[in-house]
C-alpha cells in the first residue's frame, strides 16, 4: 500500500491534540494591534480547535500527525 503525503503547509499550521482533535492559532494577532479592541487581541491569543465539519479533510491532509 502507498504512502499518503503529509499536505506540508496544514502540518506547519495545526497540531493534534492528546483526544486527536486539530489545534491552531487564530490570525490577524501580529501587527496593527492599536485599533483592535482589547478584547478582541485576547480572543486571539487562545489557540483554537477546529470544527467537526473540517475533521476529515484535516485527517486526510495529515495523516501521520
Amino acid at each position: 500500500m502507498p504512502k499518503i503525503k503529509t499536505n506540508r503547509a496544514a502540518a506547519k499550521r495545526f497540531k493534534k491534540t492528546g483526544s486527536g482533535k486539530f489545534a491552531y492559532e487564530k490570525s490577524f494577532a501580529s501587527h496593527i494591534l492599536a485599533k483592535k479592541s482589547r478584547k478582541r487581541k485576547r480572543r486571539l491569543r487562545k489557540t483554537h480547535i477546529i470544527d467537526q465539519t473540517n475533521m476529515r479533510a484535516m485527517r486526510r491532509m495529515l495523516p501521520y500527525v
